[in-house]
């Protein structure tokens, strides 16, 4: 039974306890997986990975440099992952062009890379669009970029990877409406989302209520946080979008507090991949980054190991 005494004293035991057990997650978001993308070491996969494992997770994004390095020895690849003990969720794909001129160029080298994928153990294919230079963008792009994801995720899921689709700055799917644009032109069962939510922020959207409205499309979320340098918070129109550094977490204006409460209510259970484009302090390296962005995690109640 608790006494008055025990009741009055409740709210200094409670400011006591450490913040990572004070701020925990509630409902099923801890499900979730995190992992790290090695986009912030290059094309150095073998500090990546050494220094990703070295700071506790258990996961890795990697980009194209891995088809370049590995193409044609995927084992070993799978071999240098498994040595470290990390899982490789998501590979880098590259670019997708509307141009009709590369479409067949474009469609065999994302077939390639998911052969690639599934023989290295890789579990999701990420592809970002290529927003055309010069012009003003129409509905036959939205749906251009639609049926060429439709058509790739059709193939790659035969292999046994499936196609994620990367919303990003500077593509076609940018803005909120450019995003529903292209998802509404490309065939779910095809076509998964990888929703990243510094990119949506700095084009204008509210990365918090979009998780919501895509919660049966997010099968990847990037975990990234993004601040506005001398200029514009969001797109000012022709895929510009603002002057911004991508920070670490809890250093830029995305909700991430907001983005675990949303992830928690769509009871979200796949992988949360934290991304850093490049290293923001010149004083500080990769894997310092890493571990600002793992304390970052861990300090909202979160096992990056699990």
């Amino acid at each position: 039974m608790v006494t008055r005494r025990q009741l009055l004293t409740l709210p200094l035991a409670m400011a006591a306890l450490p913040r990572a057990l004070r701020a925990a997650p509630q409902g099923t978001a801890s499900k979730m997986s995190f992992g790290y993308a090695a986009i912030t070491w290059g094309a150095n996969l073998t500090q990546a990975m050494d220094d990703i494992a070295a700071v506790g997770f258990k996961a890795i994004q990697l980009r194209i440099e891995a088809f370049q390095q590995f193409g044609d020895k995927p084992a070993a690849l799978k071999e240098e992952l498994q040595k470290r003990g990390l899982t490789f969720a998501v590979l880098s794909s590259g670019n997708l062009s509307i141009d009709p001129a590369r479409e067949e160029t474009d469609i065999a080298a994302h077939v390639a890379h998911a052969k690639f994928a599934k023989a290295a153990g890789c579990e999701y294919l990420q592809i970002i669009d290529e927003r055309p230079k010069g012009r003003t963008l129409g509905a036959d792009d939205y749906k251009r970029v639609g049926k060429l994801l439709s058509t790739i995720g059709q193939r790659t899921a035969e292999i046994g990877v499936p196609v994620v689709y990367h919303h990003h700055l500077n593509s076609v799917g940018e803005r909120p409406a450019e995003v529903d644009a292209v998802l509404d032109a490309a065939e779910p069962r095809y076509v998964k989302m990888l929703f990243d939510v510094a990119h949506f922020q700095q084009a204008g959207g509210d990365p918090v209520s979009a998780i919501r409205k895509y919660a049966s499309r997010i099968k990847v979320v990037h975990l990234k946080d993004v601040k506005t340098t001398n200029g514009n918070a969001s797109p000012t129109g022709g895929g510009s979008p603002g002057n911004y550094q991508f920070v670490e977490l809890g250093n830029g204006r995305v909700d991430l507090a907001g983005v675990f409460t949303a992830l928690a209510a769509i009871k979200y259970d796949s992988w949360a991949i934290v991304e850093l484009d490049r290293v923001p302090d010149p004083e500080r390296t990769p894997k310092d980054c890493a571990e600002i962005n793992k304390r970052f995690i861990a300090d909202r109640g979160f096992r990056i190991a699990d």
